[in-house]
């Protein structure tokens, strides 16, 4: 069996509401479009709204041209195709406007690089109090966190034990913010207190570690990544140690709009299949975060 084959009938193992894929494992043709079970209020507007932050290159953000970029829109664009609708971004400002946004009905999906979490499925904050109605996933990439530091490693971080007595710059409201605030309780008792920087953009976490007014920048590994290699000509910063805790990327989708989280989860799903999903990550040099198959909530 070929890997296109594999992955195609893998994805179709996983469709979750129990139908065929189109094309499903040499079989084809006669069954209904995509675009037919999208909701009724999506086909006839042809758009379906999506909330992001554009701060996070390579995942998304503004090229030097000021159009957005990266490796989300390109997923939309792909999906634009199978679906028959347009994806329209609205920029929602810091990342931590996002999920509050979607539930807030101001666009129909979330798409910016979002970790699928147990806290965010079940709306729930990280002493486990509940915040809101929590939100459904649309699995498509996996990604850990990494560590940014300056050229040469000056403090030799190694992992997150390493950063205990030092500063570290995260982005408000992300998985890196709750990490390294877990870490702060960590680093207490190791009588070395952690001091975390929050910021709303990933740029301004950047210009802190460069300012020195941070000793490392907690973010998502492509992230880090990307940091390493383009900023100043991959000349100001590396990226220390493995990748930590690796989980999916998912687009979020309100609960109650299960009909359109099923029909994304099977578009995603004939991107695996046809092969286009891994020309994306190959463009974007991210082929290592390729998941077999997309699942809903996969993060739990």
């Amino acid at each position: 069996m070929t890997r296109s084959t594999s992955r195609h009938c893998a994805a179709v193992a996983a469709a979750t509401t129990g139908a065929l894929l189109l094309g499903a494992c040499g079989t084809g043709g006669g069954q209904e479009s995509l675009h037919d079970r999208l909701p009724e209020a999506i086909r006839k507007a042809g758009v379906i709204r999506v909330g992001s932050s554009f701060t996070a290159a390579p995942v998304i953000f503004k090229n030097a041209q000021g159009v957005v970029d990266g490796l989300d829109p390109d997923v939309a664009a792909a999906l634009e195709k199978s679906l028959g609708v347009k994806f329209e971004f609205q920029d929602v400002g810091p990342f931590a406007n996002v999920l509050p946004g979607l539930l807030d009905k101001k666009y129909d999906i979330g798409l910016s690089g979002i970790t699928d979490t147990r806290e965010r499925q079940q709306g729930v904050d990280k002493n486990n109090k509940q915040i809101n109605e929590g939100v459904d996933f649309v699995d498509y990439f996996m990604a850990g966190i990494g560590i940014v530091v300056g050229k040469g490693n000056p403090q030799r971080i190694a992992g997150l034990d390493d950063i205990c007595g030092k500063s570290v710059a995260v982005k408000k409201g992300t998985i890196h913010d709750d990490l390294a605030a877990r870490q702060q309780k960590a680093c207490e008792h190791l009588g070395k207190p952690l001091k975390v920087q929050q910021t709303d953009a990933d740029a301004d976490a950047l210009a802190s570690l460069h300012a020195g007014r941070a000793d490392a920048y907690l973010t998502d590994y492509p992230k880090a990544l990307y940091s390493a290699q383009t900023v100043d000509g991959g000349q100001s910063y590396e990226v220390a140690g493995n990748q930590l805790q690796p989980r999916p990327y998912g687009i979020a989708v309100r609960k109650s709009d299960s009909q359109l989280r099923d029909v994304l989860t099977k578009a995603v799903n004939t991107l695996v299949v046809n092969g286009t999903y891994d020309a994306i990550l190959a463009k974007r040099q991210l082929t290592a975060g390729a998941v077999q198959n997309s699942v809903v909530n996969g993060g739990s």
